[in-house]
């Protein structure tokens, strides 16, 4: 990795580990940073604590531990998953104002555990998977009606694609309404998991999403070359040796699957796949060499502060997690849209 890469990657690693520390002291009972600290360090092999690091509760031991961070592992997990997914659609769509839900997956995904919802199935056969289960099956159910729906001739034409995937993503939208008219008793769990949540999400979650994140993490770093190619047109990339088809159909299929995965358990949060890769563009230029292992540290960062804020703002009532990333990435979608209207960078 260049110099660069290196300088980015660390900082942007330091950034991380920095936020994932504060957000542990964070919350209805505040701890000490340096007690945040000891209670970490004392769980690595080896470490048996120090002068620095004053003796802790076993409270605060439980609190970090067993509450905490299975919360802020599943945020960082999470992000990264949309934040890549977002610098795939980008990369494939050459558009980078793309989001990961211009296809419709996660509109796809929530009407699957609407539906659950809506009938009181949400535990039936497989317990607590049932829902996440169910919604990544309908998301992947929806990739495939888009694809179709695009493919002219053998080849997936782009305006097509993102025609199908907003009227596909209007349509599903228009189930959800529907079935939340009808629903009563759970109207108020169905709306909040569309709007996104971490909450009652323990480690099991976030083990279940993170080989979606390490696989697709893999998969996009492969495809880095090809994506860098990709911004001079689809026929200069196949001049250059890119297998198009191919590679749009490997990137659009992964970057469905860790959107898929990530609204399956945390429900549907927008803006995270359009602002971080953008960002990072910003930062450190177009090269997907560098974009994607950032969008995935950064991703998590910026999930992890979105987490925060979403269950310390009004403690102890939480905010959906979904109004927080409107709230931070609606404008910021505003202003890259001025940006581009007068001729800026983006």
């Amino acid at each position: 990795m260049s110099r660069k890469g290196l300088l980015w990657g660390g900082a942007s690693a330091a950034l991380l580990l920095f936020s994932a520390v504060v957000s542990l002291s964070l919350g209805s009972a505040r701890l000490p940073l340096s007690e945040v600290w000891g209670i970490l360090l004392h769980q690595v092999p080896g470490f048996s604590g120090g002068a620095g690091f004053a003796a802790w509760p076993e409270s605060s031991g439980q609190i970090v531990l067993k509450i905490r961070l299975p919360r802020v592992a599943l945020a960082i997990v999470v992000g990264a998953c949309l934040s890549l997914a977002g610098a795939g659609f980008q990369g494939v769509l050459r558009n980078p104002l793309a989001d990961p839900y211009t296809l419709g997956v996660a509109s796809g995904s929530a009407v699957g555990a609407a539906f659950l919802m809506l009938t009181g199935m949400q535990f039936a056969g497989l317990g607590q998977w049932t829902i996440p289960i169910v919604a990544f099956g309908t998301g992947l159910l929806s990739l495939a009606v888009v694809l179709r729906l695009a493919r002219d001739q053998g080849k997936i034409r782009m305006e097509t694609l993102l025609l199908s995937g907003v009227v596909l993503q209007a349509f599903l939208g228009s189930m959800v309404s529907f079935m939340v008219s009808l629903s009563d008793k759970v109207v108020n769990e169905i709306v909040f998991w569309l709007l996104g949540s971490l909450a009652l999400r323990g480690w099991p979650f976030a083990g279940a999403l993170l080989p979606y994140l390490v696989v697709g993490l893999a998969v996009l770093l492969a495809y880095a070359r090809s994506l860098n190619l990709f911004a001079l047109g689809e026929r200069q990339a196949a001049h250059l040796g890119v297998r198009v088809e191919r590679t749009k159909v490997v990137v659009l299929v992964v970057s469905t699957l860790m959107t898929a995965g990530a609204v399956s358990i945390a429900g549907t949060i927008g803006f995270v796949g359009l602002v971080v890769p953008h960002l990072v563009r910003l930062l450190v230029g177009p090269d997907y060499r560098l974009l994607i292992p950032l969008s995935a540290l950064l991703g998590g960062t910026y999930m992890l502060w979105a987490d925060t804020i979403a269950r310390t703002l009004l403690s102890p009532t939480e905010i959906p997690l979904g109004v927080v990333t409107a709230f931070i990435g609606a404008p910021f979608f505003a202003y890259l849209l001025r940006r581009k209207k007068g001729g800026g960078r983006a």
